[in-house]
């Protein structure tokens, strides 16, 4: 606590007050360019990794970065997504992973959950995830599994995120851009899932709005 009081004054005394206006201008409203969803792990830190300021992002956090299909949980994660969408009209959505995921291994491993009920229980909503590194990748050893568990994750949960009615509706109208992300903290490089399926360096990424899916008419049933 000493170290979190201590940098409590220096926000105070340096941070917020070099930034005044900013902090003025955000106290009426926010207007954040995107939904960041990402695990709740000390080492990721939205804002540092992007370079971005307070009001830019709006974050939803939690073990695994999980996003249970629509319906699915009574976790406020259903209620985050549609308040950034519907209310703030956020144009992308971010879903990130990191290296090194403490409840993407657990998943691999539930023999080691056996103590955490609770954990066990939410990482049930990537259970698709640990079915998909079981029976695609069983060659690989248990280092290689986990990159790969932490990569297809990230494409699970966006599956789930895509059930989400706020979320469908402006995929639908080209309003809204997903974005699956995976970040290596040791190295600080973030990666991007391209069209051509893998994930490379998200600056090499050429990021264009979604196409609009054409409406149906009767003619097309």
């Amino acid at each position: 606590m000493h170290k979190l009081i201590k940098g409590l004054h220096h926000f105070q005394s340096h941070v917020f007050e070099a930034q005044k206006a900013l902090f003025d201008q955000l106290a009426k409203g926010q207007h954040p360019d995107a939904l960041f969803i990402t695990c709740s792990d000390s080492r990721v830190n939205p804002n540092l990794i992007t370079n971005t300021d307070p009001g830019d992002l709006f974050i939803l956090r939690n073990a695994g970065n999980i996003i249970p299909p629509y319906g699915a949980s009574n976790g406020g994660e259903g209620a985050t997504i549609e308040f950034a969408v519907a209310a703030l009209g956020v144009k992308d959505i971010i879903v990130c992973g990191h290296s090194s995921c403490g409840a993407i291994k657990g998943l691999l491993h539930p023999e080691q959950l056996d103590n955490l009920p609770m954990v066990k229980s939410w990482l049930s909503h990537a259970e698709a995830t640990r079915c998909i590194v079981k029976e695609n990748y069983s060659n690989l050893n248990d280092d290689e599994q986990l990159n790969v568990a932490i990569q297809e994750n990230v494409l699970v949960q966006i599956e789930n995120l895509r059930t989400h009615p706020a979320v469908a509706s402006r995929l639908s109208r080209g309003e809204l851009r997903i974005h699956a992300w995976t970040y290596k903290f040791q190295t600080g490089e973030v990666f991007s899932y391209n069209e051509n399926g893998q994930f490379v360096p998200a600056t090499e990424v050429e990021y264009e709005i979604d196409k609009p899916r054409p409406r149906l008419t009767a003619t097309t049933i």
